[in-house]
């Protein structure tokens, strides 16, 4: 008797994803026993969603605080776990989040400065910033992988900021949902064109009058040519401290 379909209680449902995903590890060419005994896992599931975990990839990273997508408003979000297209049901996404449901803990400066100095300190040792933006209920981070596995720091990310943000609003339970989007751009036209997507989200959403403007962004940081001039780790430039 075929075990029945264990449908996830967290968006999205992807009925296909195992099978996805040993596809996808039929064809990568970067998978290697080397790269393995590191912790790069390559294609894999952690059940919710498909992950490509390699060196030398640059990837759009995307995770979200855990009530962004409350119980109360089931129906809103139902539609999102029926889109089988990833590309799709990320864009489908990313429009859900930027409506700000939830209790948006990342509009609180003292929080989206925490959130936003954990990635940033390991810039250069860890992996490489390309881009970034805390929105209220959600974070987009551009990074190139470098020698530590993406699964690694981000769970370095999520872990430490979870502890520490609940210490700050002086709650328990969970502060980031479990998982986490990423997709690996493929050239540097794309990078280009994720960093203006990333970087423009709060204008987007009515944020921002400009990318520059908001205060938990790379977009600060952008000299006259577009390039990325980020202080010493061990000075980051204050933002601006008022509310998002």
């Amino acid at each position: 008797m075929s075990k029945p379909d264990r449908r996830l209680p967290c968006p999205p449902y992807n009925p296909g994803l195992r099978d996805l995903v040993e596809g996808k590890r039929a064809w990568d060419a970067r998978a290697n026993p080397s790269d393995q005994r590191k912790g790069f896992r390559g294609w894999h599931e952690r059940g919710y969603l498909p992950h490509r975990d390699s060196p030398g990839l640059t990837q759009f990273i995307t995770y979200h605080l855990a009530d962004a997508f409350p119980k109360e408003l089931l129906g809103e979000w139902a539609e999102l776990l029926k889109v089988e297209e990833e590309r799709e049901r990320r864009k489908k996404l990313e429009a859900y989040l930027d409506k700000g449901r939830g209790q948006c803990w990342l509009r609180r400066p003292n929080i989206a400065k925490l959130c936003e100095a954990r990635f940033r300190e390991f810039n250069g040792e860890q992996y490489d910033l390309r881009a970034w933006c805390l929105m209220p209920n959600h974070v987009h981070v551009l990074v190139h992988v470098t020698t530590v596995p993406m699964s690694v720091f981000i769970k370095g990310w999520k872990g430490f900021t979870a502890l520490k943000c609940n210490g700050l609003l002086e709650r328990r339970g969970a502060f980031w949902a479990d998982d986490y989007w990423d997709t690996y751009r493929r050239d540097e036209e794309q990078e280009r064109a994720t960093v203006r997507y990333i970087e423009l989200n709060p204008v987007k959403a009515q944020l921002a009058a400009m990318a520059k403007d908001w205060p938990w962004s790379s977009a600060r940081f952008r000299d006259e040519f577009g390039r990325l001039r980020l202080p010493a780790a061990s000075s980051p430039a204050p933002a601006p401290e008022r509310g998002l």
